[in-house]
């Protein structure tokens, strides 16, 4: 995305002056954060791997049922400004769907699901308030997974977050018959215990 100076740290872009950015080069993909091109870090390995795996789960689980998308933006709002975060993985119910989706745009309502991975150099705090932000914006659930602790939080709109670590069953009344232990989940992503 190239940055022309009109769009430096004075000047805020819109949603609309966002999506009409030039894409740069190589595979960095901005998120808009308080009206600026935020670059979202880039998937290292254990990263993709998980993001493989739960949407093999949340897919076999929802088929026909709605949307799972990974990487797509989504426009939202945040402390009532634009706001177009790229969640690793999100799930829009058909319920949710609008009919006039563009297939080749961004998401255009607040997903049933999001799912964040947390990346190298950033911290469980930072993703605890992008979940608060996400379920202010009308998001259903948040799931925050940690590869290091091995760990998902499930955040809900209107409950205290609970995380799933080891042998405990995740399961989430947005899907009927999806269950699976955090265990189950590494292993079905190849992750090894030491990592």
């Amino acid at each position: 995305m190239i940055l022309q100076a009109k769009n430096q740290l004075t000047n805020q872009l819109t949603l609309q002056e966002f999506i009409n950015l030039s894409p740069g080069e190589g595979d960095i993909t901005y998120e808009l954060v308080d009206g600026q091109a935020i670059p979202k870090i880039s998937p290292k390995k254990f990263h993709s791997k998980l993001t493989r795996a739960l949407l093999n789960l949340i897919e076999q689980c929802c088929e026909g049922q709605g949307e799972v998308c990974p990487e797509l933006a989504v426009a939202l709002t945040r402390r009532g400004r634009d706001w177009m975060p790229i969640p690793d993985i999100l799930y829009i119910s058909n319920e949710r769907l609008p009919p006039d989706w563009d297939q080749e745009g961004s998401c255009s309502v607040p997903p049933d699901l999001v799912i964040e991975i947390i990346s190298p150099g950033q911290t469980f705090g930072q993703m605890a308030a992008k979940a608060k932000d996400y379920l202010d914006a009308k998001v259903l659930r948040v799931w925050v997974v940690d590869s290091k602790a091995r760990s998902i939080t499930v955040f809900y709109p209107d409950a205290a977050p609970q995380t799933f670590m080891g042998e405990e069953l995740l399961k989430d009344s947005l899907f009927e018959g999806l269950q699976f232990t955090l265990e189950q989940l590494f292993q079905k992503a190849k992750i090894p215990l030491n990592t």
